[in-house]
């Protein structure tokens, strides 16, 4: 049973008395209000472009950037392709599937992904969609093993895919042929969604659904390693959750990861050992730079995190409970969106709020993008937006 991130937020953590649905106290969480802020600087629009989105359906859909070309697709089944510069639209296919009689659209969940000759996207229906990159053309679909809710990730001439029931599959990226696959093992309640893998030394390093960090070798799908940064705990079953949906960032020879009701943690790449953990929860994926790790946690407020040791070297609670973003770095500032539509610029120094602007009023759930200049957001609606700041 997969629960929805925000529905999980909605539901249980805005529980009123006498309404438990898992039983024990009760937890009245305030949605903090959006702060006002002086603005620093202006944060002009550069373009909008737009696909057809739905803003009552939970989707962490947001766009990719390839060789200045942003891709981005709709639940329905609309794949763009974006100029950066200009937001004109390059091509746009639909692989929804609609006669006069019915239509089914395609159920796009797992993200977008691009490389050197193709477009991925995985979707709810348990199928991977590879287009070329130059025009749109479906070069080949096939099924996966479970809903696709994470980005396929192209690795060498293989593309990589994380699937909901805890499988984790390779399939050629030129045909489509699958090459391997590894299941691992899911609990009956989980968070819906799933760990992006991050490619690195011939490793795919993702979290499951059981509060590990796992490596595989891309080349055979054989197990590295694996260790656990999040271990269930509590009375309840929400108390219990211990996903690692978060993208792990590697750099040198630590692995970076964090889960929720869980650790933050540097890992050693080599053997999965740790090297430190702090004890931070979250479902989000994280950004680091030279010295810090930036954490949006499960409480949505917002931390700078030290790469030596862990310790906490700011937090930003002023946003708390708003159902952030993913958060990302834009020049000396970090950039979380939120389920209003706002998005707001932090000092990175000291995690003030120094800036915002409200993209869309149906809300954002996606991860940003930082490309060249420009900031990138998809809205819940499909509105695409390029900002800058001046």
């Amino acid at each position: 049973m997969k629960l929805s991130k925000y529905l999980f937020i909605s539901v249980f953590m805005f529980s009123l008395a006498g309404c438990s649905l898992f039983g024990g106290e009760e937890e009245v969480v305030q949605v903090s209000p959006s702060p006002a802020v002086n603005n620093q600087f202006s944060i002009p629009q550069v373009w909008r472009n737009s696909t057809s989105g739905n803003t009552q359906i939970y989707s962490l859909l947001g766009p990719i950037n390839y060789d200045n070309v942003v891709y981005a697709a709709s639940r329905s089944g609309q794949v763009k392709a974006i100029d950066l510069t200009s937001g004109n639209t390059l091509w746009d296919v639909n692989l929804s599937q609609s006669s006069f009689f019915s239509s089914k659209t395609a159920l796009f969940s797992g993200g977008v992904s691009a490389d050197d000759k193709y477009v991925y996207v995985g979707s709810e229906r348990a199928v991977v969609y590879a287009l070329d990159r130059s025009n749109g053309k479906v070069v080949w679909e096939k099924a996966a093993k479970g809903e696709v809710l994470a980005r396929p990730v192209s690795t060498d001439d293989k593309l990589i895919v994380h699937t909901a029931n805890g499988m984790l599959q390779a399939f050629d990226r030129n045909t489509g042929d699958e090459l391997w696959d590894v299941l691992l093992e899911v609990p009956l309640l989980t968070l819906r969604g799933n760990s992006t893998p991050t490619i690195a030394h011939g490793a795919a390093i993702f979290g499951d659904d059981n509060g590990r960090v796992n490596a595989y070798y891309v080349n055979d799908g054989e197990m590295i390693w694996q260790q656990r940064i999040s271990n269930p705990t509590g009375s309840t079953e929400i108390a219990k959750l211990n996903d690692v949906d978060s993208t792990p960032v590697v750099e040198g020879s630590l692995v970076y990861a964090i889960g929720y009701n869980g650790y933050v943690a540097a890992l050693d790449l080599s053997n999965g050992q740790v090297v430190w953990r702090k004890q931070l929860g979250s479902t989000h994926s994280f950004v680091v730079d030279s010295q810090e790790l930036f954490v949006v946690d499960q409480d949505d407020n917002i931390q700078a995190v030290s790469k030596d040791g862990g310790s906490v070297l700011w937090t930003q609670s002023a946003l708390s409970h708003r159902q952030l973003t993913d958060p990302v770095i834009y020049q000396d500032n970090i950039v979380v969106g939120d389920f209003e539509g706002y998005l707001y610029w932090l000092n990175k120094e000291n995690g003030e709020v120094v800036a915002k602007t409200q993209v869309s009023s149906s809300g954002l759930i996606s991860r940003p993008l930082v490309v060249d200049n420009k900031i990138v957001v998809q809205a819940k609606n499909g509105d695409i937006y390029a900002f800058t700041k001046n």
